[in-house]
């Protein structure tokens, strides 16, 4: 039986594509206010600088448990009016405005770890769906323009996010103590943040409407993987790769000890068992027939990624290390390096932590300008592949003048090559991929290649503690090296990809 020829999806006006990434702005003004102020925040209700990244490894975990799910679960929903995406943008936006309210009042470490958990699993309900939301209403030839779209408004969420508590500051409010150590324009900051996601996530909800599964199908483009092909393809797996996962978690784990490495590695070697079980039991259920089970859909469709998902997931793993390496390390560096006040308690500490806020609104702000004026262009005139390329070496290149520039006021050069990565980052791994990957598994595939943006950040917060404790004791600059490392890899990692482009 013949396929009917495929319709093509409507073409959206410059004002649909706002509506359908409008909501991204409060998400990234709630996830701006969290990069920007945590380790200040946990520094000042009594944190060692040692014990930061420990801290910071709840919010990639829930992101890689949280995204695949979410992504599975929103390819299968339908609410009708309600659609398929939007209910999970909107739970989320209600959850993290709800953990934003909450955060600034934390009177102990646990407290702000919690809310640091909550916050992050909200944000990553109502993000992972939109990532999938842009491929479900766009035509193939508007995937670049919408990604890009897309970035500004991260860009500009991340600019507000970030700056606010500089601003609070020139407008007279208190930088320092405050309720548990934390300074009034920390917690005015967080609540008004707070307000601004879930009011932006609700016009987008407000303003949109989704296809309906009849409307996609229809405009599905050629014959999609089944179910059973996926679980097929999982059950004629050997256990062969789930005990070497398993084994190599188990060697972590010993080391450890052996090692006498930091705490936080177990993590990483539990992790490792985690994944190795999860791998084992999907095949199991996969010989069992069990198409419907989601662990061996995840499973399943992860084993069976795309090739140029694939090597997509590699520069991906080498660029998020650079960025959370930067996250979690630039308020130290700047207060140590550039204010020569390391004390969190100290008024310069504080000051140094606005001028991060700053830095971090600088480089947002130069993602949101060129994700518009500057991407369009060069992917047009040397590919997508070419572009990101390009792009990262400029953030490298901004990473490794943290070493050389002594005048705080000039990182704000450094922070420009950041931005042109960072817009790079968040759209032409997206572009590349959106034309590619089956209508019907948007969703779990953009969940998946989340797995190359957490599992970085997850062994950025459990082995650079121990490098930087081993080699580098009270000198966090060396974390900015690193990430000019770790970012040209990136760069070189999408020649691979550079090379499958241009044979399609």
């Amino acid at each position: 039986m013949n396929r009917p020829e495929a319709i093509e999806k409507p073409r959206k006006s410059a004002g649909a594509l706002w509506n359908i990434s409008f909501g991204f702005l409060g998400i990234q003004v709630g996830f701006a206010l969290q990069t920007a102020n945590m380790s200040r925040i946990f520094q000042s209700l009594g944190s060692s600088l040692d014990d930061l990244p420990a801290l910071w490894i709840a919010a990639p975990l829930t992101g890689l448990l949280v995204q695949p799910i979410i992504g599975h679960m929103s390819d299968r929903t339908w609410l009708g009016r309600f659609g398929r995406r939007r209910p999970y943008f909107l739970a989320g936006a209600i959850l993290a405005a709800l953990s934003l309210v909450l955060m600034p009042l934390s009177s102990t470490l646990f407290m702000a770890a919690i809310l640091l958990w909550m916050l992050d699993a909200s944000l990553n309900i109502s993000m992972e769906p939109f990532r999938a939301f842009v491929g479900d209403m766009l035509r193939k030839d508007q995937h670049t323009a919408g990604y890009a779209v897309q970035t500004a408004f991260i860009g500009a969420g991340a600019v507000v996010g970030s700056i606010f508590p500089w601003v609070l500051d020139r407008l007279g409010a208190s930088n320092t103590g405050g309720i548990g150590g934390i300074p009034d324009t920390v917690r005015y900051s967080f609540w008004f943040g707070g307000a601004a996601l879930f009011l932006a996530v609700l016009w987008t909800v407000v303003s949109t409407r989704e296809y309906s599964p009849e409307e996609m199908s229809s405009f599905s483009d050629g014959a999609p993987a089944s179910e059973q092909q996926t679980i097929q393809a999982l059950a004629n797996r050997s256990f062969g790769t789930s005990v070497l996962w398993i084994a190599l978690g188990i060697c972590i784990v010993f080391a450890v000890t052996g090692w006498r490495l930091e705490k936080e590695v177990y993590l990483l070697g539990g992790l490792l068992i985690a994944y190795g079980v999860a791998n084992a039991a999907g095949i199991v259920l996969a010989r069992q027939g069990r198409a419907s089970n989601m662990l061996a859909n995840i499973v399943g469709d992860f084993s069976g990624m795309p090739d140029i998902m694939k090597r997509l997931a590699v520069a991906q793993f080498f660029s998020w290390s650079a960025l959370f390496i930067m996250w979690i390390n630039t308020t130290p560096v700047v207060a140590r390096n550039f204010y020569l006040s390391p004390d969190p308690a100290s008024a310069g500490y504080q000051d140094a932590g606005n001028w991060v806020g700053v830095l971090f609104a600088v480089y947002n702000g130069v993602a949101a300008i060129a994700a518009l004026a500057l991407l369009p262009w060069l992917a047009r005139s040397i590919g997508k592949a070419r572009t990101h390329i390009l792009c990262l070496l400029c953030g490298a290149a901004g990473y490794a003048s943290f070493l050389v520039i002594r005048d705080p006021q000039m990182l704000v050069v450094s922070e420009i090559g950041i931005g042109i990565a960072w817009a790079s980052i968040l759209a032409m791994p997206y572009a590349i991929l959106a034309s590619s990957l089956p209508q019907r598994k948007l969703g779990i595939y953009m969940g998946l290649f989340n797995i190359f943006i957490v599992v970085p950040q997850l062994l950025v917060a459990t082995i650079m503690g121990s490098i930087m404790k081993a080699f580098f004791p009270d000198e966090p600059i060396w974390t900015m090296l690193a990430a000019a490392l770790v970012m040209i890899a990136a760069a070189l990692a999408m020649v691979r990809v550079q090379s499958m482009e241009g044979a399609h």
